[in-house]
């Protein structure tokens, strides 16, 4: 395999096939480098060098009726996290204005549960008209499985990007989810893109897939197409099954970084949850060879990263933030 080539192919407009991606997955440690060079060049090309940022808001907490293994909302395990309905609206308000203040281009309410529904939909869309009338920053959502009326009330209240995770490969995902399927998720990124919304997807690494399955990920959600992509290191929470799952090493998030830009040339890679267990050294490098965008800020049910810390890192990774 000529990965030289296969990066001029990529700079010239071309694209990998899913055969030499797959082949990526198998690259031994002398041509660590090469590949991880050429992801860089690749993101140099087409990646904008004005960082993405986003952050989110745990907007209804808890009591998920899903089984995913990895997720401290579901009502399946005891996690001793915080139940919550709806945050107040006077909290949003002010997390969204505290996020716009520190120049976080993005801002996001992310609910538990399986989908969002009538008077919860009703006032999260007044949340959004509200958030949409204030202006400056770009409106999120992520609020599981909706049908296409609540996609086309979001929209029209102002969200201009939806996100729902694939999570992982096909070929693992029934091994750490029963209550859904990944067909009912591609289902809903059709819908959010039929009421005009574009389409943020991703996933979490390390929940005990092989390297080829991580790289069957990511030529799966080049199927989708997103402009987005989340790449999430799994952080086992405490009374899930995923628990106890060993920790990937910083080449191994490194190299699946490398091969995700070289599949998606073109999408913003998005450090997400899990970056407490990634080495600042490693955080750098895949700042160079492929990520462009971050969560900043607190996540769902885990501490993030300082966005002061972050801006700090990013200029100096030579990016605009």
């Amino acid at each position: 395999m000529d990965i030289s080539e296969l990066k001029e192919r990529i700079l010239s407009g071309g694209r990998i096939t899913d055969a030499e991606a797959l082949s990526l997955a198998d690259i031994t440690p002398d041509r660590y480098d090469e590949l991880r060079t050429a992801a860089a060049e690749i993101t140099a090309r087409f990646g904008s060098r004005k960082f993405d940022s986003c952050s989110i808001i745990n907007a209804r907490s808890g009591r998920c009726p899903e089984d995913c293994k990895w997720c401290a909302q579901s009502a399946a395990y005891d996690t001793s996290i915080s139940h919550y309905p709806l945050v107040e609206r006077d909290v949003c308000m002010e997390m969204a204005a505290y996020n716009r203040n520190a120049g976080i281009g993005r801002f996001s309410l992310v609910t538990s549960g399986r989908s969002v529904q009538g008077k919860a939909l009703d006032t999260i869309c007044s949340y959004y008209s509200q958030l949409r009338d204030m202006g400056g920053i770009y409106l999120c959502a992520s609020m599981g499985l909706l049908d296409e009326e609540a996609m086309t009330r979001l929209r029209e209240a102002g969200v201009q990007r939806y996100h729902c995770n694939l999570e992982t490969a096909r070929s693992f995902f029934p091994s750490l989810c029963s209550t859904h399927t990944q067909d009912e998720k591609i289902a809903t990124i059709r819908r959010a893109r039929q009421a005009g919304m574009d389409v943020c997807s991703g996933g979490i690494i390390g929940m005990g897939e092989t390297m080829r399955q991580r790289v069957e990920f990511a030529l799966e959600l080049r199927e989708i197409g997103p402009v987005s992509i989340p790449i999430n290191v799994l952080q086992p929470i405490p009374g899930t099954p995923l628990e106890h799952q060993p920790p990937l090493t910083d080449d191994e998030i490194i190299n699946t970084v490398a091969i995700f830009r070289l599949v998606h040339p073109k999408a913003v890679l998005r450090f997400a949850g899990g970056r407490a267990r990634i080495s600042p050294r490693a955080q750098r490098e895949a700042l160079r060879i492929g990520i462009n965008g971050a969560i900043m800020g607190d996540l769902l049910t885990t501490i993030g990263a300082q966005i002061e810390q972050d801006r700090v890192m990013v200029r100096e990774c030579g990016y605009e933030f």
